[in-house]
C-alpha cells in the first residue's frame, strides 16, 4: 500500500503543468543565474547555443536532409539572441552541417564580437545581404535558423533591416527554426505580425508566447538550470532522458 501511494504522489508531481515565463520572470531567472549562481554571460550564451544546435540535429538529422552537406542559414540580431545564434552556428559546423550567417547589424559588444570571430576562424561564411525568398526556397539552403529578435527585442516598433527580413521569412517554404522567441512576436502575448516557425527552441523555459506556437516541434533547453532556480520559479520542467540537454514537449 505504501509503495502504491508513493508512486501515485510521484505521478502527480510529474504531470504538474509547465510554467510559461513572463518577460519579467525570464529577466529575473537570468539575473539569478548571473548574480547568485555566478554563471558568466558568455557561459550562458554558450550553453544555449550548444543546446540550440542539438535541437536542430534532433529535428533535422543530417541523414534526413536531401544534400550530402546539409546547408542552413542562421540569421542573427545584434543582441543576446543573435550571439546565441552565432554559437549555434559554430556548433552546427562541428556537427558537420554547413551553416552560413547573415548578421546585418553587428554588435559593438566585445563579448558578441568574440562569438563572431570564433565563427570566422572556422571559415563559416557571412553574407552581406539577405537572399530573396526565391533564393531561399531554391536549393541554396535546407533550413533557416531565426536568431534575430529575442526577449529583449520584443518591445516597441521594429526597425530596418528587421522589417524587411521578417517579410522575406514569411514567404519561405523551407523549415524555419526560431530560438527562444520567434522574431516579430511579443514575448507575452504572442504573434501579431511575426513569422510562423516550424520549430521553436525555448531557452531555459518556455515564454508565455509559446502557448500560441502552432508549429510541429517545440523543444526546451533548461536542464542546466540549478534545482533551486527551478523550484523558486516553479518551472515544472520535463524530465530529460539520459544525458540529453534538450527535450521535446
Amino acid at each position: 500500500m505504501e509503495k502504491s501511494i508513493c508512486n501515485s504522489s510521484h505521478s502527480k508531481k510529474a504531470i504538474q503543468p509547465l510554467h510559461y515565463l513572463s518577460r519579467a520572470e525570464a529577466a529575473a531567472i537570468e539575473k539569478e543565474l548571473l548574480e547568485e549562481f555566478r554563471f558568466g554571460h558568455q557561459q550562458l550564451i554558450e550553453i544555449w547555443g550548444h543546446a540550440s544546435a542539438m535541437a536542430v540535429t534532433k529535428v533535422f538529422p543530417r541523414r534526413s536532409l536531401p544534400k550530402k552537406q546539409p546547408t542552413l542559414l542562421v540569421i542573427c540580431g545584434c543582441e543576446q539572441n543573435g550571439a546565441i545564434g552565432l554559437a549555434c552556428a559554430r556548433h552546427l559546423r562541428v556537427f558537420e552541417y554547413e551553416p552560413t550567417i547573415f548578421y546585418p547589424k553587428k554588435s559593438s559588444n566585445p563579448l558578441y564580437r568574440d562569438f563572431t570571430t570564433q565563427c570566422e576562424k572556422i571559415d563559416i561564411p557571412f553574407l552581406s545581404y539577405l537572399p530573396t525568398e526565391i533564393q531561399l526556397i531554391s536549393d541554396a539552403y535546407n533550413l533557416v535558423v531565426d536568431a534575430m529578435l529575442g526577449v529583449e527585442d520584443s518591445l516597441g516598433e521594429l526597425s530596418e533591416p528587421y522589417c524587411t527580413i521578417l517579410a522575406t521569412l514569411k514567404q519561405i517554404r523551407i523549415p524555419l527554426i526560431s530560438l527562444d522567441v520567434p522574431s516579430g512576436w511579443d514575448v507575452e502575448t504572442g504573434s501579431s505580425d511575426g513569422i510562423s516557425p516550424d520549430v521553436l527552441v525555448s531557452l531555459a523555459a518556455p515564454k508565455q508566447c509559446a502557448t500560441r506556437f502552432m508549429g510541429k516541434h517545440h523543444l526546451v533547453a533548461g536542464r542546466f538550470l540549478p534545482y533551486d532556480v527551478q523550484k523558486k520559479f516553479e518551472l515544472n520542467l520535463p524530465e530529460y532522458p539520459g544525458t540529453e540537454c534538450v527535450v521535446a514537449l
